[in-house]
């Protein structure tokens, strides 16, 4: 069996947890947690970065990170279930690399809070995190993704909005209203986006 070290609030593991529910990969995954900030942790072993997610074969060797995890799980179905073919692929892959960044901007924003003593933190480097997040929130309200079925841009996107309600108590949801609409159908069309929410 595979498994997949992950946490609870990380939104990148979350992308892999849906990924692996919406390929019906369930029974070949066993999700095990893992302390990111504990020097004895076995991931550290696993995966040289000591980063979640990480997926662990059962010859000890192991994939990371996410979007290398997910492509693998798609293959292993047979491929074009969350990665199209052809143009659409990179229109999938654009939406995921913008999402993907929202989360990035939004884990540094958190991590400058909780890792550094208030005389050591940068206002400047902070705010340029925000204006990330701003920039992709206000671009994304203008055209929330249309789909059918969802596939891995709209799962990270959906990822993304999730650990900023995680994070920074839903601020963003009253100037996007759009997209608060369209996160809402996708966590009806999609139940692993209930089953996966974040702890912590």
């Amino acid at each position: 069996m595979l498994i997949l070290r992950s946490s609870p609030t990380s939104p990148f593991g979350r992308k892999v947890k849906i990924a692996i529910a919406e390929l019906g990969l369930e029974g070949r995954v066993e999700v095990v947690p893992a302390d990111t900030n504990d020097p004895a942790e076995s991931l550290r072993r696993q995966n040289p970065l000591g980063k979640v997610p990480t997926l662990v074969f059962e010859d000890g060797s192991t994939l990371f990170d996410s979007r290398v995890i997910i492509e693998y799980l798609d293959h292993l179905v047979g491929g074009d279930r969350l990665f199209p073919a052809g143009q659409a692929r990179f229109a999938q892959l654009r939406l995921q690399a913008l999402a993907d960044g929202i989360c990035d901007a939004g884990l540094l924003q958190v991590y400058e809070v909780r890792l550094r003593s208030p005389e050591m933190r940068s206002q400047p480097w902070t705010e340029n995190q925000a204006g990330k997040v701003a920039r992709a929130l206000a671009t994304l309200e203008a055209a929330p993704p249309a789909y059918e079925r969802p596939r891995i841009g709209e799962i990270a996107l959906a990822c993304a909005l999730g650990y900023l309600d995680l994070r920074f108590d839903g601020a963003w949801r009253t100037d996007h209203p759009a997209l608060v609409a369209w996160l809402d159908g996708f966590a009806a069309k999609v139940p692993a986006f209930e089953a996966t929410r974040f702890k912590g």
